[in-house]
């Protein structure tokens, strides 16, 4: 058998066992109880208050919230790049059934690539100037597949390049990243995250720095390459449209906590926590008239050297009771979503609460 054809049937193994994997369903990502803080001179910053969240074989996940949420530090924790002073301090990640924060350094860098890899969102700091972009494309492919030669790891790279909407490969190839422009480079990088096939893609805001044109196109990409390759993936980012182009579930956080959990459709349709009703209506719509101004939150993120006692979005929500601020409310569910709302408890009374009716509306279409 030649080099090719086995690079060749590595390939379609690792396809065929991806699409198994999916067809047998079931979770390839769990997330429980997890806590993260970051130990610095001004104290302990509280930056994951207890996520619990899954992600399916070959699903689309979205990870919502504003800048500070847990968004990216969650992430880190997944993929072992969690850097000091931040510390994992509670809570269990499971990969397939394989403790994660039990990895010793040697697995986590078997782990990271082959299995989970990352795009992030700058890949100019993620790039390195001084080699070209065809030796980090092969470096990354031989840190994890030993046996492969470099003439078949350089085909390999050249044919990921052009899946992701390279043309003229072999130029490209012996280019630097800064002959590259942006929307490239982030082609680049997501061709360098899913050159090992992992079954899991973690995004990181990579379309933020794009405008809106190359923001398409890449989220098309990822689309399209996801469906290929059977690659679940978690797309973090604090817009909403961006969302509901490419995702098939959304968890939306807060404050390090997760506030909602439901599938694109139903969030879109019908918010259940006033802080995602709070993102939708603060994003511009062809519908929505133009002579009214679009809506804000007001106020501030809290402090996580000294979370609040109750709902972190307490001091800043419209609804908010005396309990929300002293204790924090746990999750209702309802089918598949779930949201964590006083407003929302069974034993909320109906009478002047403004959440009553979209709760009743979730329960009928749930059952």
């Amino acid at each position: 058998m030649t080099q090719n054809e086995t690079v060749k049937q590595h390939d379609e193994r690792l396809h065929t066992e991806t699409h198994a994997a999916d067809d047998a369903g079931g979770k390839l990502l769990e997330v429980k109880d997890l806590h993260v803080s970051f130990f610095t001179p001004a104290g302990e910053v509280k930056a994951v208050g207890g996520i619990s969240y899954s992600v399916n074989y070959g699903e689309v996940m979205g990870i919502v919230g504003e800048s500070g949420s847990g968004k990216s530090v969650e992430a880190y924790s997944v993929i072992g790049l969690l850097q000091s002073p931040g510390k994992v301090i509670g809570g269990s990640i499971t990969f397939e059934g394989r403790d994660v924060l039990a990895f010793s350094k040697k697995e986590m860098a078997s782990f990271r690539g082959s299995e989970v890899a990352m795009i992030f969102q700058n890949p100019m700091t993620c790039l390195n100037p001084v080699y070209t972009v065809g030796n980090q494309l092969i470096e990354a492919l031989k840190a994890h597949d030993k046996s492969i030669s470099k003439e078949d790891a350089a085909k390999r790279a050249m044919e990921m390049l052009e899946l992701v909407g390279i043309n003229n490969v072999e130029k490209r190839m012996k280019q630097y990243p800064h002959e590259f422009s942006g929307g490239m480079r982030q082609r680049v990088m997501i061709a360098m995250g899913l050159i090992c096939h992992p079954k899991l893609l973690i995004a990181d805001e990579p379309t933020t720095a794009l405008d809106v044109t190359i923001q398409h196109q890449i989220l098309k990409q990822m689309r399209s390459l996801q469906e290929e390759y059977g690659t679940s993936i978690i797309f973090i980012t604090h817009d909403l449209g961006v969302v509901a182009e490419l995702c098939d579930r959304v968890v939306v956080l807060y404050g390090g906590l997760v506030m909602e959990e439901a599938e694109i459709n139903d969030l879109f349709e019908n918010p259940l926590h006033p802080y995602t009703m709070g993102l939708l209506a603060s994003i511009p719509g062809l519908t929505k008239d133009k002579s009214e101004r679009l809506q804000s939150i007001p106020g501030s993120p809290p402090d996580m050297t000294k979370p609040p006692k109750g709902c972190p979005f307490a001091s800043r929500c419209q609804f908010a009771r005396n309990i929300c601020a002293a204790e924090c409310p746990p999750f209702v569910q309802v089918g598949s979503r779930q949201a964590r709302c006083w407003l929302l408890q069974p034993d909320a009374p109906a009478e002047g609460n403004p959440l009553h009716e979209k709760l009743a509306e979730a329960e009928r279409k749930a059952h």
